[in-house]
């Protein structure tokens, strides 16, 4: 299998970032205020229809030409190849509807695995089991269910997790394929404009408003052929099978990324830039709090400008940030500072508004320990422009040995 990053499997910020498409989004917003305020109304009288109709094909037509009005308009493919006497549908997960979904073109149940029980388990379309009593009694519990006649098939999501639906696929779970022996694997692909589909820590409640919100989500759905399992074929084996049939037919690829690795890497994220602003001195506090916002190549240049800063503790963050974004580089950036040390405390002057700080120039924060100076004044402009290239270097050999010190790096290493 090949293994695609996990920042490219999901959508960590509702936003685009192209400017464009920003703009665009920007003009749309109140459009999509009162449209969402409209689809709530129609939402609830969805839901009441839903619930006082019984179970048939009139009922799937109505409820999904509703459902068309709220934006979720459904498109399936190949739906000869459904097969009547599969028990067991396998689809790829992708928004926390996934199951209302298919359950517009087929009668089908999906267990409540995780999350809330009682009415509103029962309101969002799932079957409640009691999922407390492990994973073997959730298993004979499903297997029971498959095996009895007359029960509409069962949909299982063995990702066990959303993606955004376009790099790939997380590694399905092997218990799924242990309750019946044949099952059928059903693509799923979402498209939707202007927003993304999901965001890993957003609720269910949540995601609705902003399907309500965006203009529409169209879903995809396209049935492929039974698959059974094979004489000395584990689980595992045929978990991975499947999962190949469905990145294939979605144009994704098969990842070991895990449920949990989702959730470790979720958490290292949401952990990651509060150690930084902890770590940051008062007068860069506010870069701090900016830098929760950023991409990815912003936080990396937080991150030199912190460690120019503690070379450099009586620059301002904001000078520092603005040097690397041109120099991307930490050495070249301590030059540059060294170098227009007036420059900079002019800049950092002006960059203040609310009146003199420890940080906000040169001149107010703890001088270095060394201050390199001339043994005296320079009878002619050569000898003074030697001095000061002189005072350059020494300033600079303390930095770079300041720098090296305090990263444990060796001589060669810091050049």
């Amino acid at each position: 299998m090949e293994t695609r990053g996990i920042e490219d499997m999901f959508d960590f910020r509702r936003f685009p970032k192209d400017a464009v498409v920003l703009l665009l989004l920007l003009v749309y917003f109140p459009v999509g205020v009162c449209l969402m305020l409209i689809r709530i109304f129609i939402g609830v009288h969805v839901f009441l229809v839903s619930c006082a109709l019984p179970e048939s094909f009139v009922r799937r037509f109505i409820v999904r030409i509703m459902c068309s009005v709220l934006g979720m308009h459904v498109r399936q493919k190949n739906p000869r190849s459904r097969d009547k006497n599969t028990k067991l549908y396998m689809c790829n997960h992708v928004t926390e509807f996934d199951h209302n979904i298919i359950n517009l073109l087929t009668p089908c149940s999906t267990p409540q695995l995780e999350g809330s029980t009682g009415f509103v388990c029962w309101a969002r379309g799932f079957m409640e089991i009691h999922s407390a009593s492990g994973q073997e009694a959730v298993g004979e519990s499903l297997q029971r269910y498959c095996s009895t006649e007359g029960t509409p098939p069962l949909l299982l999501f063995p990702e066990e997790d959303t993606t955004n639906g376009r790099a790939g696929l997380l590694k399905f779970s092997s218990w799924p394929f242990s309750l019946t022996d044949s099952i059928q694997p059903v693509a799923l692909r979402v498209t939707r404009p202007l927003i993304a589909l999901s965001t890993p820590e957003s609720s269910w409640l949540m995601e609705l408003l902003w399907t309500f919100f965006a203009p529409c989500t169209v879903y995809h759905v396209s049935w492929l052929p039974p698959v059974s399992m094979q004489d000395g074929e584990s689980m595992q084996e045929f978990a991975n099978k499947v999962q190949e049939l469905l990145a294939g037919e979605l144009g994704l690829v098969s990842t070991k990324i895990t449920k949990a690795d989702k959730a470790e890497h979720i958490k290292r994220k949401r952990h990651s830039l509060p150690q930084t602003s902890t770590s940051v001195r008062p007068a860069s506090i506010g870069l701090g709090f900016m830098v929760q916002s950023l991409g990815t190549d912003d936080r990396r240049i937080a991150k030199m400008a912190q460690q120019v800063k503690d070379v450099l503790p009586h620059v301002p963050l904001n000078v520092i940030a603005k040097d690397l974004a041109k120099t991307n580089c930490i050495d070249t950036t301590i030059t540059n500072l060294l170098e227009n040390k007036e420059e900079t405390q002019m800049e950092a002057t002006e960059t203040s508004t609310f009146g003199p700080t420890k940080s906000s120039s040169y001149s107010s924060g703890p001088a270095p320990t060394i201050k390199p100076a001339a043994k005296s004044f320079g009878r002619s402009p050569a000898d003074r422009h030697l001095s000061l290239q002189e005072r350059k270097e020494a300033l600079y050999n303390f930095a770079r040995r300041r720098y090296i010190e305090k990263h444990g790096l060796d001589q060669e290493d810091g050049h």
